[in-house]
C-alpha cells in the first residue's frame, strides 16, 4: 500500500474509530430507506443538534455519508460503495493468510 492511498484509508478508519460516529452510521444504514434526517439522530446518541452535525460532518468529510439539505434539516444517506470500498481497502492492506 502506498502512502497515499494509507492516509487516505486512515483518514477513513479515524472518522469510524470515535464510537458515536459509528453508532451514527449503524442507525443510519439501519433505517428502512437508508436515510436518516439529523432531527431522527440526536435522541439515540443523547447528544445535542450541533454536536451531531459535528460527527456529521467528520463522516460527509471522510466520505462515509452524503448530506442532502431539506428546508432546514439535513438528511444523511450512506455513500453508495464506501463500505464496500473501506473493506475491500483492509483486504488489501492486510491480507488474510489462512
Amino acid at each position: 500500500m502506498g502512502q497515499e492511498a494509507a492516509e487516505e484509508l486512515a483518514a477513513v478508519l479515524k472518522a469510524l474509530a470515535e464510537p458515536t460516529r459509528l453508532r451514527l452510521v449503524s442507525i443510519i444504514a439501519s433505517h428502512s430507506d437508508g436515510e436518516a434526517c439529523i432531527c431522527d439522530l440526536t435522541d439515540p446518541v443523547g447528544l445535542s443538534q450541533p454536536t451531531v452535525s459535528h460527527h456529521m460532518k467528520v463522516l460527509v468529510d471522510a466520505g462515509l455519508l452524503t448530506r442532502d439539505q431539506r428546508g432546514k434539516w439535513a438528511y444523511y444517506r450512506l455513500t453508495p460503495g464506501a463500505i464496500e470500498s473501506l473493506v475491500r481497502a483492509l483486504s488489501l492492506a492486510v491480507p488474510v493468510r489462512v
